[in-house]
């Protein structure tokens, strides 16, 4: 908790303790009270217990000791691409994703003085990201910080007017700043997909539609990904997601991060993961669950 700014403590302090008291209905989220991923939390668990965590590990092992039943984590902005912390903490967390859930973003300046004063204005990569280009009409220069909300709390701690916050519109009034400006983001379709993490998946039963994370890395050969990727074709499963990483400082990228429409159980889909899973060196899935939005 000593982590968050001072302005910030005793309202994670409060939502700690209405978490413990009854952590079935706690969410866990990345962030300072006020966060996007708090307001995620909110519309996707109206019953549940928001519990602030400063970083995204935090959140995890909240879930994973039973402090929380799930958590809520950003894992892809349609703006500023994937949140790439996540993609390496997934496969490692031993949780399984049971949801997901989209938020459109629309980020406030917010400090203690003025707009004509602030010449930096703090927040989260991700968010300043989305942002660039109206700061830089407005000779606004970056200050990276873990957190939108949490960075809101750091400018109400420094009291600088020159130092303002790119945060969500409601943390203004939880840290008692004025709205400098409103509605800011560099294209209107700017949304963040967030994906729900617990301990345990839930039978895929019913119509869905269904999507399903998995991570795979393929054999060391020439053309080994077309082969891998033929089984979707033949059956005609859809791959909505595909990305590369490389770990190990090997500078070879071979392991991949996929979405796909579908559950198992389906014949064509499983036909499709047994043919990855044959020209593949591993293949893990990371969740099934109903998509929140429909995809193409």
């Amino acid at each position: 908790m000593e982590n968050f700014a001072a302005p910030a403590r005793p309202i994670v302090a409060r939502m700690t303790e209405a978490a413990a008291a009854d952590p079935t209905r706690a969410v866990a989220f990345q962030g300072a009270p006020g966060a996007n991923s708090h307001v995620a939390a909110l519309e996707a668990f109206p019953d549940g217990l928001p519990l602030p965590c400063f970083d995204f590990a935090d959140a995890i092992d909240a879930v994973r000791e039973g402090r929380a039943d799930c958590a809520i984590i950003p894992i892809e902005n349609s703006l500023h691409g994937r949140v790439a912390d996540m993609h390496f903490l997934l496969p490692e967390s031993g949780l399984v994703i049971t949801g997901e859930h989209f938020l459109g973003i629309r980020h406030a300046l917010m400090g203690v003085g003025t707009r004509d004063e602030v010449r930096e204005a703090m927040s989260h990569p991700q968010a300043l990201g989305q942002c660039r280009h109206w700061l830089r009409e407005h000779g606004i220069s970056p200050i990276a910080y873990p957190d939108t909300a949490g960075a809101a709390a750091v400018v109400a701690e420094l009291g600088d007017p020159k130092v303002a916050a790119l945060a969500p519109p409601g943390a203004a009034a939880i840290y008692g700043l004025n709205l400098l400006a409103g509605g800011l983001a560099d294209a209107d379709h700017n949304t963040t997909r967030f994906v729900v993490l617990a301990r345990a998946g839930h039978a895929a039963v019913g119509d869905g539609p269904w999507m399903t994370t998995l991570m795979f890395e393929v054999r060391n050969v020439p053309a080994a990904l077309y082969k891998a990727m033929g089984g979707f074709a033949t059956n005609g499963v859809n791959m909505t997601k595909l990305e590369s990483y490389q770990r190990g400082g090997t500078f070879a990228a071979t392991e991949f991060f996929a979405d796909v429409e579908g559950r198992p159980g389906q014949p064509g889909f499983d036909r499709a993961l047994e043919e990855l899973g044959f020209h593949s060196k591993w293949l893990r899935t990371l969740g099934t669950y109903r998509q929140a939005r429909a995809r193409g």
